[in-house]
């Protein structure tokens, strides 16, 4: 995957997408599978906006049941065993806990057990995966005193049982998207990274848009470029696009929800996601995640510029109390907090609706219907119906176009490097043929490189340095290596928190970082005083704020 923006112009594309978020990837990916000649321009890195900003959940929406959006969860689980199986490395069945309390605030034990039976037969195809060890078994009833054995640190006043069922968690949701742009760019698209959209190119007459001016971040240089079809999937800001294409740039605003998460020690069993009612009925999960709890999320409107976004210490503090008054054991301070992060959810619902209540459907718009033919601006949406959601972009912009598009596979294909028919029998084929790396490393590589771990391995081979171990999860220098040749990391932060997970866990610490920066510097070119700006620029992304 390299980095080209020359000779863009030198004939029209059928669709151009703007953002390289989890939508606009699985739309560039099925545009070009389908047939189409696809360009992709993100203005940042691939999935460093909403959609790195996860709980890490590939999930069904269970509690998209108490909004009556039977049509939705039936979507989400059909779409999340597709994701099992075109992603078998990255998306795996996890067992969570939801309990039950008589307090009216909190919903009862007959009202979820209702749910949880209505789950399972929306979830009635669940078990037709490709790779039989992604098995989900139907949702049990645990009475309180085992509930409370399984996970000591729920709340034990009130608590009349727990239901236990699966969903399914992203390993490295980054990592996804990127493997959805891969797939994409072997079957022709053309993708760049910091490469904004500043302008469209209008058709003479009747004004349609007949392209866009992109920038090149990296050199300066401006590139016009000429698309059929234009697919605006900029997430939260989507109406900030939307004003380029308007005459005086004006135009209605986003709706837009914070959602953060914080980090911390492990605090719960490290095998089963818990999921719970908050006093003002939201749900708030404990995650285990390599080694940690991973604890969200918040839905509060935020009305600022995106651009202007940062996670506050305050946020980060009504988390922790709500997280306290939810699971009464505990008892979490700022100070149990490695890392925070957070990211704003564009809604589609009207201004009246609270944003927790809001639905997370999406909306494909037709922006013919302003005035702006050739502009299509996709809002809302989640994880787990990406790949269903560009299918539908993807036929309605065929139509609208005359494009002669075929018909989809991207529900029939692995994603690329994830070609993995039986992923435990891949991680011991791995484990016994590269008997030089730790068992931790090759779990790792294996898991988030797939296939294309021996790529990485090969690289590591070829250098001792490059083969060290960086963290417990046993990543290894290589990666590094591997992300600035081979996956268009151009920044310290593309290396340590998208193409790795170096920096996921929170700041490792200057010298690693230094040690990384430096193997990066060497093949992008980078002097002392630019590595020093990498490795600040990065503590100050991780640092959590005061």
């Amino acid at each position: 995957m390299i980095r080209n923006l020359k000779n863009l112009s030198a004939a029209p594309f059928d669709m151009i997408v703007i953002g390289g978020g989890i939508t606009g990837a699985a739309v560039a990916y099925e545009a070009a599978s389908r047939g189409l000649a696809v360009a992709l321009f993100e203005r940042g890195d691939f999935c460093q906006g909403t959609s790195a900003a996860s709980s890490k959940m590939i999930h069904g929406g269970m509690r998209y049941l108490g909004n009556g959006e039977f049509g939705l969860v039936r979507e989400s689980l059909r779409e999340r065993r597709i994701m099992e199986n075109i992603a078998p490395n990255f998306v795996y069945p996890r067992q969570m806990m939801l309990p039950h309390y008589r307090h009216p605030r909190r919903q009862g034990k007959w009202v979820m057990k209702t749910g949880m039976v209505l789950y399972d037969l929306l979830s009635w195809d669940r078990n037709r995966t490709w790779d039989p060890s992604k098995r989900i078994p139907l949702h049990r009833s645990l009475p309180p005193e085992e509930a409370l054995h399984r996970q000591p640190v729920l709340t034990a006043e009130g608590l009349t049982g727990a239901s236990l069922f699966h969903d399914c968690l992203s390993v490295c949701p980054e990592r996804l998207a990127l493997a959805f742009i891969k797939s994409a760019v072997r079957h022709g698209a053309r993708v760049a990274n910091y490469a904004p959209v500043e302008g469209f190119r209008f058709g003479p007459g009747n004004g349609r848009i007949e392209g866009v001016m992109v920038r090149d971040l990296l050199t300066g240089t401006r590139h016009a470029v000429a698309g059929r079809m234009v697919v605006n999937c900029a997430g939260p800001w989507a109406d900030r696009v939307l004003g380029l294409a308007r005459k005086n740039g004006s135009g209605a605003s986003l709706r837009r929800s914070e959602g953060i998460h914080i980090i911390t020690p492990r605090i719960s069993d490290g095998s089963t996601i818990i999921t719970a009612m908050t006093p003002d009925e939201r749900h708030c999960f404990l995650i285990p995640w390599r080694g940690h709890t991973l604890i969200g999320t918040t839905d509060t409107l935020y009305t600022g510029s995106p651009d202007d976004y940062r996670v506050t210490r305050g946020r980060i503090l009504e988390l922790i109390d709500t997280v306290n008054a939810t699971f009464a054991p505990l008892s979490l301070r700022f100070a149990d907090v490695l890392y925070a992060y957070g990211g704003l959810r564009p809604l589609v619902e009207s201004p009246d609706v609270e944003t927790y209540r809001a639905s997370r459907r999406h909306e494909i718009y037709d922006n013919e219907k302003d005035g702006l033919e050739g502009l299509l601006t996709v809002e809302g949406g989640k994880w787990t119906t990406s790949r269903h959601l560009a299918d539908r972009v993807v036929t309605l912009a065929a139509r609208k176009t005359g494009m002669a598009a075929n018909r989809s596979i991207s529900a029939s294909q692995y994603l690329y490097g994830s070609e993995i028919p039986h992923l435990p029998a891949f991680l011991k084929t791995l484990q016994q043929k590269e008997t030089g790396f730790s068992r931790r490393t090759l779990d790792t590589l294996g898991r988030l490189y797939g296939t294309e771990c021996h790529r990485v391995l090969d690289l590591a081979r070829s250098d001792s340095g490059l083969a060290e171990s960086l963290e417990p999860d046993g990543e290894i220098m290589a990666q590094v290596l591997y992300a600035v040749r081979y996956e268009m990391a151009m920044s310290l932060g593309d290396i340590v928190l998208r193409r790795t997970g170096i920096a996921t866990l929170g700041d490792p610490g200057r010298r690693l970082l230094g040690r990384v920066a430096g193997i990066a510097a060497t093949e992008l070119g980078w002097d002392d005083a630019r590595i020093d700006l990498e490795i600040e620029q990065t503590r100050q992304a991780l640092r959590l704020p005061e």
